[in-house]
């Protein structure tokens, strides 16, 4: 068995317990800003064992995740004031700081949506978005929308698939777990 299949027995182990719904929104927060499991391991078990639920499982989801890309948000401008002597003017990463600012200048809005709908790591932009300086009200829409998309797409395909999707998952989840830890690491190279 796998590290990413243990954790995600863990999880599912989680989504049985009376207060799923409390580890849930904190698995939620965590993996916005430093956790590398996705809360859909957790929501679809949930979502599949009371469909009745599912769409509420999914808005705990989305906002509890949320609040986490803000934490992360947060985390990124801590960041920058410790990091600014490498960043700024004469900086040994200024360069490379100023291609991610343009970057994010360009598509911050766009990326963040991307990010926060996909598998690509979710965590690695709302730092990003912070370090950056992001304005605020843009980021948090684009995380409402983007979370919120993906969140009740796992709940509604949960609930028309049922048991059948969830196992589908399961089988798949050390692939999905390594290609996300994988992701991380390019865009943290890509950044250097």
């Amino acid at each position: 068995m796998g590290i990413v299949s243990a954790l995600h027995d863990q999880m599912i182990a989680w989504s049985r317990h009376r207060y799923a719904p409390w580890y849930l929104a904190g698995l939620s927060f965590a993996e916005s800003s430093f956790f590398p499991l996705p809360p859909d391991v957790m929501l679809a078990p949930m979502s599949v064992a009371n469909p009745g639920r599912a769409w509420w499982l999914a808005a705990l989801t989305t906002i509890a995740s949320v609040a986490g890309g803000l934490a992360g948000y947060a985390i990124g401008v801590l960041v920058l004031d410790l990091l600014q002597p490498l960043m700024g003017e004469g900086g040994l990463y200024q360069a490379a700081f100023g291609r991610a600012k343009d970057w994010f200048g360009d598509w911050g809005i766009w990326a963040v949506l991307l990010a926060a709908f996909s598998p690509i790591p979710y965590k690695v932009f709302t730092i990003a978005a912070g370090v950056l300086s992001m304005a605020l009200l843009p980021f948090t829409l684009a995380s409402l929308v983007g979370r919120g998309g993906r969140f009740f797409l796992v709940a509604a395909l949960m609930v028309w698939g049922g048991e059948h999707m969830e196992a589908k998952l399961r089988t798949y989840v050390d692939r999905i777990g390594w290609i996300m830890l994988l992701l991380i690491a390019a865009v943290v190279v890509w950044s250097l």
